[in-house]
């Protein structure tokens, strides 16, 4: 069970009702009345404002167990009711411009009810911030967070801590971690549509390290070589993508995978796509180990892209 209303900002230059269009892309946006919730709100917009999505702003309320009292019914509207307050004041972080609906809808599990929205709806992507409690400008997983990283159908999209302080954040690179080794998970096919929708700059990302506890002329050798192997795989992939598109390679080495990621550069508009591990279940997001450590260097927001099938 859901309700839900649809508005476009009344000073829009172009007013468009977004139920009305089947062919608009939709976001589902994950969202409490939290800093974490506020920071969702803010990357969906910044996504929406380069891919002309419109924004699914949803609140996920649990049933109310009946016990047999009189007066459920009228508890689980007043719930309901705060649900709909809550969305009221975080739709006020949407700009004027953008179409967007809030929904208030019942489930048992916050990201359950978020991924079976997202899968209701078609929506390209479910959006949320992290938890409250990290880093800022680094991203830390809360329980919805963490649970959709796990097992959402569609790809996720995580805010960092303090990302609503950017209310004019807009994107121009997305970043992608492509895999060196065969068999790896690889989100390059979904950057890349998102680059071409979006009109980003794409960057190609290999890590390389050696995870060697000695640092001799040997051991540098064996990096020296697998950096060399990792540069000519992204030259060949870049050589066999849209010629459109602005494509950069790099190469991040260290002699641990943490010393690599600490080395990357990350610019204020960058978003980043990981692929799945290789322990997740086809067509479902899993956050691997290497794509964990991603998550924990990187001040971008982040896209975890599910397992191809």
């Amino acid at each position: 069970m859901s309700t839900e209303t649809a508005a476009t900002r009344p000073d829009a230059e172009t007013p468009i009702d977004p139920t009305d269009d089947p062919g608009t892309p939709r976001l589902t946006v994950g969202y409490l009345a939290t800093p974490s919730g506020a920071d969702g709100v803010v990357l969906a917009v910044a996504l929406a404002r380069v891919t002309g999505a419109a924004i699914d702003l949803v609140c996920v309320v649990r049933p109310t167990p009946y016990d047999g009292q009189p007066g459920l019914a009228q508890y689980q509207q007043r719930i309901e009711a705060q649900a709909a307050d809550w969305l009221r004041e975080g739709a006020e972080l949407i700009p004027p411009g953008f179409s967007y609906r809030t929904v208030v809808t019942v489930n048992e599990s916050f990201a359950d009810g978020l991924a079976s929205h997202a899968v209701d709806t078609a929506a390209k992507m479910i959006v949320v911030g992290g938890t409250g409690d990290g880093l800022l400008s680094r991203h830390t997983l809360g329980t919805v967070s963490n649970e959709l990283v796990h097992s959402s159908p569609v790809p996720v999209a995580l805010a960092p801590r303090g990302y609503a302080d950017r209310v004019d954040a807009v994107l121009d690179m997305v970043t992608v971690a492509v895999p060196v080794r065969p068999g790896e998970d690889n989100p390059l096919p979904f950057a890349e549509k998102l680059a071409e929708r979006a009109k980003l700059d794409l960057r190609l990302l290999s890590l390389v390290s050696l995870e060697s506890p000695f640092d001799d002329d040997s051991s540098r050798d064996v990096r020296a070589a697998q950096i060399a192997v990792a540069r000519e795989l992204l030259e060949k992939t870049r050589s066999e993508m849209n010629p459109e598109l602005e494509v950069d390679v790099l190469v991040a080495d260290g002699t641990t995978l943490d010393e690599a990621l600490a080395n990357l550069p990350w610019d204020a508009n960058d978003i980043v796509a990981i692929g799945s591990g290789h322990l997740g279940s086809p067509n479902r997001v899993f956050l691997g180990s290497t794509a964990s450590r991603i998550l924990r260097w990187t001040t971008a927001p982040v896209i975890v892209v599910p397992k191809s099938g």
